[in-house]
């Protein structure tokens, strides 16, 4: 430690040096002590970050999940089914598959005389499966000969191409099970044998799964080519494993349609090599993604982000201009909902026009509010962009990109967040959090198409088995894109 200098022996000029001295030190001590200050407190907040608070997905969160808090107001729907919800309880069928007769004794135990003619005073009902064991069809093939010495066979069916084979219904069961309902290769054969008492290898599994995509490949390019043409589509992206490397899945959905893509690129690259985005011109529906603004279509921001990431300024940095933010968005989805659902909406109605400046000017005041205590760093003159708080970029980004924070109020259809995409991408990363990776490029495609098909039947309301034997027998059940 330096030692404090004799005063005495220090003239009035050099005294006055050593307090400039001093004071510099203190002043370069002081600024290194707020930016530590700053440091720990991002540092500490990076900590606190969570799928409520953040985009982190839900996942990330691991055993310390954060306590589920709705976008809905308390008392808007009571708790429990709503009015006209219809349920879905067992119900006694009409005719039976079968019927087992409970009779009374044939004499009475009191005075042990014969009972007379019986009648039915109740039936109950129990619901159960078969006995569930595969079955073996034999194809034989005749022939004959004429009397003019002339041979004449039959002829096979043209799926039946092998001395043993797997029907339609046992390549669908088990292409269900692997892709949609997501088990392992190896847990996917075992229950194919535990059900059904036909184990089936890994690789007639993924030759099952190859077969279904080629038969649903031509139907997924149509869903593609139909959401070029929807007025609304929602896009998401997501990491992908593939063979070790860092794929990306992308999707893009609407509410009855849903299509899937692989690729090695996130941005423009896999966009143009798709052929979807760059056709497009109506409003896509994103979290923000940069790529997206290259593309000619409107934009719609989700607002299930800003509202995740307005949370953690409001409880995190402590800023009560980020709790405001929240509440005027909630009002305006809650008020665009009441007024969709009466029907009577006019989008280019004075009225509604000026609903609709209210709301933003009383967003824009918060946003004043955050700008006092989150200023923005300047360039001073430097060519490179200079790093602003977490608080600050968000305030940018929802006043430069402010029509497309507020589409949902001014366009019809257009919603208040972007779950519609996040959705379909949830089914993948848990297949992926199951089985870890997808091996192969072709595999993950053959994921790709099989889901895709098969969510948007789901989202239609067809019966997914029965699509997949009639694609295996090769006439694949074709959405409605009416």
């Amino acid at each position: 430690m330096q030692q404090l200098p004799d005063l005495s022996s220090l003239s009035h000029a050099q005294r006055g040096e050593l307090i400039l001295e001093q004071w510099a030190m203190q002043q370069m001590l002081i600024a290194q002590v707020d930016a530590l200050r700053v440091e720990v407190n991002e540092l500490q907040a990076r900590l606190n970050l969570n799928s409520r608070n953040s985009s982190k997905p839900p996942s990330s969160d691991g055993l310390n999940k954060p306590q589920p808090k709705s976008l809905r107001k308390a008392g808007q729907r009571p708790v429990g089914g709503q009015k006209g919800h219809k349920g879905h309880t067992l119900c006694q069928v009409a005719e039976p598959n079968e019927v087992v007769i409970h009779a009374p004794p044939e004499r009475c135990d009191v005075c042990h005389g014969p009972l007379g003619q019986t009648s039915v005073v109740e039936a109950r009902q129990v619901y159960d499966l078969p006995d569930l064991r595969y079955q073996v069809t034999e194809h034989r093939v005749l022939q004959s000969m004429c009397t003019c010495g002339k041979t004449h066979r039959g002829v096979f069916p043209p799926d039946v191409t092998a001395a043993v084979q797997y029907g339609p219904r046992a390549k669908a069961a088990a292409v269900h099970l692997n892709q949609y309902q997501m088990l392992p290769l190896k847990r996917t054969g075992e229950v194919m044998g535990d059900l059904f008492d036909m184990p089936m290898s890994e690789a007639t599994i993924l030759s099952a799964n190859a077969e279904a995509a080629q038969v649903l490949a031509p139907t997924v390019t149509a869903i593609a080519q139909e959401l070029v043409n929807r007025p609304i589509v929602h896009a998401d992206e997501t990491g992908l494993r593939v063979n070790k490397l860092l794929h990306w899945l992308h999707t893009l959905v609407t509410e009855k349609l849903t299509w899937l893509g692989r690729h090695e690129k996130r941005g423009m690259a896999a966009f143009i090599e798709h052929g979807i985005l760059p056709l497009f011109k109506g409003t896509l529906v994103h979290d923000g993604w940069g790529s997206y603004r290259m593309l000619g279509s409107r934009h719609s921001l989700c607002n299930a982000h800003h509202v995740r990431e307005l949370t953690y300024v409001h409880e995190q940095l402590k800023q009560d201009w980020a709790g405001r933010s929240i509440e005027v968005l909630l009002s305006a989805n809650s008020l665009i909902h009441q007024l969709r659902a009466q029907g009577q909406i006019d989008y280019t109605a004075p009225e509604h026009l000026q609903r609709v400046r209210d709301l933003r000017s009383q967003f824009e005041a918060t946003l004043a509010e955050g700008d006092l205590l989150n200023p923005r760093v300047q360039a001073n003159g430097r060519r490179s962009r200079i790093k602003q708080s977490k608080a600050a970029n968000l305030i940018g980004r929802l006043r430069d990109y402010s029509d497309d924070v507020w589409r949902f109020m001014t366009e019809p259809n257009v919603p208040f967040t972007n779950n519609l995409a996040e959705q379909a991408v949830r089914m993948p990363k848990v297949k992926q959090k199951i089985s870890g990776c997808f091996r192969t490029s072709d595999g993950a495609d053959i994921y790709c198409i099989i889901r895709s098909y098969l969510a948007t039947l789901n989202k239609q309301g067809a019966k997914l088995f029965d699509a997949l034997i009639q694609a295996f027998q090769g006439t694949p059940v074709q959405p409605r894109f009416g």
